[in-house]
Formats: structure tokens, sequence, C-alpha cells
């Protein structure tokens, strides 16, 4: 392990200053449950840490306001399970986040860093995909709001610049009935990463949403707009030729996790799963 500088700034304007100044060299660290594990292994080598935790304009609530949910970057994810009013509109976010490794790991990981690892296989980013998320982006040159949908460019690529900080996540809450659901497959319960994993929500419109993890390089988002998985009257053939199309969309490949034809049979076995679901927490919301 090479040395580094580890450094505990107060303030944000702080904390992005020594990013700025240390550029690609440094890396930032709220949880740290995957930074060390990579420094410990020798696949990263900063030159200096910059542990977030101590700094008092990043926030470790969870609020509703004018009809988003607002997350702060602090937000731990034992916390984040636990919370009332993610329990109660985002249901989904809760089987998500409960099986992110060990409970050890949930006391000391945030959804933010489960977010900015970049992860083809974040349990928790295609949820926040199929209910509309959003990122506060900070930097040295002010903030700005990047939709999830465009945050990932590929493993461990993200759209921030070595200089900026997610400070927060943000999803709307739903005016209507919205039905959502998390899947996944995975060697190990809990503490492995996911072979593939997905989560699929239904709207008020008809409209199903699928994003699919592990299946590409990034989060792969699909959509039937047709309204026909969200409705009632469905054959098992006609439901599985328009999963297969959806999930022709994703490139899935091999690893020491999964061979790419066994992810492409998983993907159908647990997308029918997961719309089920969805169907369900739907009908229950719209009574």
């Amino acid at each position: 392990m090479e040395d580094f500088q580890y450094l505990r700034p107060k303030t944000l304007k702080d904390a992005l200053a020594l990013l700025d100044r240390f550029g690609t060299g440094a890396r930032a660290m709220i949880g740290g449950t995957d930074l060390m594990v990579r420094i410990l292994k020798g696949h990263a080598a900063p030159d200096g840490i910059i542990d977030l935790k101590q700094v008092q304009d990043i926030s470790n609530t969870i609020d509703a306001d004018d009809g988003m949910l607002n997350i702060g970057a602090l937000v731990v994810l034992s916390d984040l399970v636990q919370n009332r009013l993610i329990r109660k509109h985002v249901p989904a976010l809760v089987d998500a986040a409960s099986i992110v490794g060990s409970v050890q790991i949930r006391n000391r990981a945030t959804l933010t860093g489960n977010i900015c690892n970049g992860s083809p296989a974040a349990d928790t980013v295609p949820v926040l995909m199929v209910h509309g998320a959003s990122v506060t982006v900070a930097g040295t040159g002010g903030t700005r709001t990047v939709p999830l949908s465009g945050f990932f460019l590929g493993p461990g690529k993200t759209v921030c610049a070595p200089s900026e900080l997610v400070v927060s996540v943000h999803l709307p809450i739903p005016e209507e009935p919205f039905g959502a659901a998390f899947g996944r497959v995975t060697r190990r319960k809990g503490v492995d990463l996911a072979t593939v994993n997905m989560a699929c929500s239904i709207n008020g419109e008809g409209i199903t949403t699928f994003v699919f993890g592990a299946a590409g390089p990034a989060p792969v988002i699909a959509r039937d707009e047709s309204g026909t998985l969200a409705g009632k009257e469905l054959s098992d053939t006609r439901r599985d030729g328009i999963l297969a199309s959806l999930i022709s969309k994703t490139s899935p490949i091999s690893d020491v996790r999964a061979g790419k034809e066994y992810r492409r049979a998983m993907l159908l076995t647990i997308s029918r799963r997961v719309l089920m679901q969805a169907r369900q927490r739907y009908t229950r919301q719209a009574g």
C-alpha cells in the first residue's frame, strides 16, 4: 500500500478545494467500504483521501420537500432502510438497500457511495432509476442537477469531474399510483456482487420500465409503453415475448461471477418476478 495524505475538511468549500488541488490523485470517502478494499488490494493508489464525514454542509438526513424526497450524501444505508419516508414512498429501495453487503457494511456505506462507485452491478441504482432519481453535483464553480439516467458512462466512470462531489440524491414522490420492485441473482446471499439485478416500475399511464444491472457497461433502461405488460389480461407467451424484446437491449458478458448465457436466462427469470411484484404494488396503490 502506497503512502497517502488523509484529510478531514469541515466545509464543502474546503473539500472541493482539496479535490481541485489533488486532481485525479484524490479520492473522496464517506464510508470507505469499497475504497479501502481497493487500496489494500492495490487496485487504487490515491495521493490523498478526502474524508467527508465531518463536512458540516453535507446533509445526513432524509426529508420531503415540494414533492421530492431528498437524501443527503452522508445518509448510510442502514438509516435509509429504516426511514419512514423511504419505506412509505420507495419500498423497492428498501428491498435493494437491505441486501447491500452485511449489516456492518450498511452501517457505514452510503447511498451516494453506492452510486458514485459507478459499478454496473450496484443494487440501489436500478430502483433509483425507475423512480426517475437525480443527483446534485457540487464543484468549485457551483452545483448542477444530473438525472441518474445520464450519470453513468461505463464501469467505474460517471459524469463527475475529479473536482466534483455528489452531495444529495432526489426522488420525485409519485402523485399517482406507482408500483416498483427489485430483484437480483447472486452467488452468495448478502455479501457478493449481483450476477444480474434489476428494477421494474409501472406508472399511472401504464408504462412499464425496467432497469437492468450487471447486464452491460452501465445500467440499461428499457420500456414497454404499449401498456401491455401493465395489463391484467396477459398470456405467459405474450409476456415473455415482450420481456425478451426488452432484455435484447442488454449486453451481458462472461466473467468470474457467471457466463453471459446464464445471465441472459436469469434476466428473463427475474424480470417475470419483479414485473409481478410491481403489478401487485401498483394494484394496491390504485385501490
